[in-house]
């Protein structure tokens, strides 16, 4: 498995990242957990990312690495306290949030801890970034980092108070090239791309019954792209590798409740780079095609 450094931080990863949310949000066993995880690890991927609101998602992931925490890079999220998927950026919940996370994750630190996506206003207010850094120095987190999009994104980038920026970026989502990834580059930080196969919205030809991929489905019968008519597993290879290629970018957090899937994901970068014709191809047709509402998502 291809890995990168983080930016500055200076964190070694693997170029394909495993995601919590699926497992939080689906109630995934206990078992199949550890599965998905021993299967991450023997592909090469040694990063692990998740959030307090991802439903148990923290615990299942504690559990599942116990024994084993330092085999990987741990990151988490926090500004939902009690899971709620209501915002609260209050102080006093955001280090009970912290508290709580490392519970239920078993380790005394993680190794990146993000704001999850909150407004440039609250970023401008200083206060939430203030609590991260205090966790920071506790020895609670090594790096702290900024979790969304838009104008919001790009202030965190603009600030220099955070190592990372985990943003969306897919070949449905490419507002991030223009807005924040070349400053984030040009500053050191860290770029862990979200979403970054839009949800293989594509996937089964017909519009997701799960709403939170509509907007990717939609966007995705516009672009009409040519390697969307490949069968499934070669698209999400193609889409996968195209995320990897962005300048800046040096993780994908992809999630998944199958085991197996994780090598079948790593094995999409076998191929190796993809080549630049078809990179560009892609980005011609969304800079010819692509609303200007089509922002970057949540």
């Amino acid at each position: 498995m291809i890995r990168r450094a983080l930016g500055r931080t200076g964190l070694d990863v693997s170029v394909l990242g495993f995601g919590g949310s699926e497992i939080g949000f689906e109630s995934t066993e206990p078992a199949t957990v550890r599965r998905l995880l021993d299967d991450a690890l023997a592909a090469g991927l040694n990063v692990v990312d998740t959030a307090e609101c991802y439903g148990d998602s923290e615990s299942l992931i504690g559990a599942a690495l116990a024994g084993r925490r330092h085999d990987v890079h741990l990151f988490t999220k926090c500004g939902h306290y009690e899971g709620s998927g209501r915002d609260d950026w209050r102080p006093v919940s955001l280090e009970r949030s912290i508290t709580r996370s490392l519970e239920r994750l078993r380790t005394d630190h993680v190794d990146l801890l993000q704001l999850h996506t909150c407004s440039e206003d609250d970023l401008r207010r200083g206060e939430v970034i203030a609590v991260l850094e205090r966790a920071r120095a506790r020895g609670q987190a090594r790096f702290i980092g900024y979790s969304g999009d838009g104008p919001a994104a790009r202030y965190a980038v603009e600030c220099g108070s955070f190592d990372t920026l985990q943003t969306s970026v897919s070949v449905a989502d490419q507002e991030a090239i223009e807005l924040t990834l070349p400053l984030a580059h040009a500053r050191g930080l860290g770029v862990i791309a979200k979403r970054p196969i839009a949800n293989a919205a594509w996937r089964t030809g017909r519009r997701p019954d799960n709403a939170y991929h509509h907007v990717y489905w939609e966007r995705l019968q516009q672009l009409d792209y040519d390697f969307l008519r490949r069968p499934p597993a070669e698209a999400v290879g193609v889409a996968m590798r195209f995320t990897a290629a962005i300048p800046g970018v040096h993780t994908l957090i992809v999630g998944t409740t199958r085991p197996g899937r994780w090598r079948e994901n790593a094995a999409c970068f076998d191929e190796g780079p993809l080549p630049p014709g078809e990179f560009e191809r892609i980005r011609a047709r969304w800079c010819g095609v692509a609303d200007e509402g089509w922002i970057g998502q949540r």
